[in-house]
């Protein structure tokens, strides 16, 4: 069995047992829709980077509910009214983001209910569930997002999708802080930039959870009674 230890792809010890088995596993995929993967001109909140996981993405979960691992799809809807954010208290990447990115044209419809931009890209079954009150980075505040987990059973939670520097960062901290067992699939998230991926990444295996290529991780459950 192998992670990425500060970058560095090692064979684990013993003793990550619950980690790593399927019985009380879940994933966690995030933000995976029109809003951050279209590639229009108007997309209020672009992460070209993730769209080259949608495919890689899907057949990781279609490997997964065949050993029975349950796929929860996260997303951030806000009201249409925009009291949630931009008629609200505005979230604070709505103004640090664009120093870096530039102007983000059409931002203030990002995730709003009923439009375009909250509709999946990756593929959602109807056996899978769905957290679609997301309104800040971490999949875990002001959603049901951990009473969905706990009244499943789920112990350890593989989080998969983007941005691996933002919204796939808090929800690792979110969940261990919450006493899940976490696994960051790191061929199957995308960040900002290579570089602040991999800082994140490295954030996780040092203090959060494990990092796991996603084969690997399916051959820990296959191998798992």
């Amino acid at each position: 069995m192998f992670a990425y230890i500060y970058g560095n792809r090692r064979s684990l010890p013993a003793g990550f047992e619950d980690f790593t088995g399927r019985a009380n596993a879940a994933i966690v995929s995030i933000d995976m829709h029109q809003g951050h993967l279209s590639d229009s001109p108007d997309c209020p909140c672009p992460a070209p980077r993730a769209r080259d996981i949608v495919e890689p993405l899907n057949a990781f979960h279609a490997a997964a509910r065949q050993l029975g691992v349950p796929v929860i799809h996260v997303k951030s809807v806000l009201r249409k009214s925009g009291v949630d954010d931009v008629k609200g208290i505005p979230s604070a990447w709505r103004r640090t983001f664009p120093l870096y990115v530039g102007d983000i044209p059409n931002a203030d419809e990002h995730a709003l209910e009923g439009s375009r931009w909250t509709e999946f890209v990756t593929e959602v079954l109807e056996d899978d569930h769905v957290v679609a009150s997301k309104k800040r980075l971490s999949p875990f505040f002001a959603t049901d997002l951990d009473f969905l987990l706990r009244q499943m059973g789920v112990k350890s939670v593989v989080i998969d999708g983007g941005m691996t520097d933002c919204c796939v960062l808090n929800c690792a901290f979110d969940a261990s802080n919450l006493s899940y067992r976490v696994i960051v699939a790191q061929d199957l998230v995308r960040g900002t930039n290579p570089e602040m991926e991999a800082a994140a990444l490295k954030m996780v295996s040092l203090h959060l959870g494990l990092v796991m290529d996603s084969g690997d991780i399916l051959t820990a459950w296959r191998q798992s009674a």
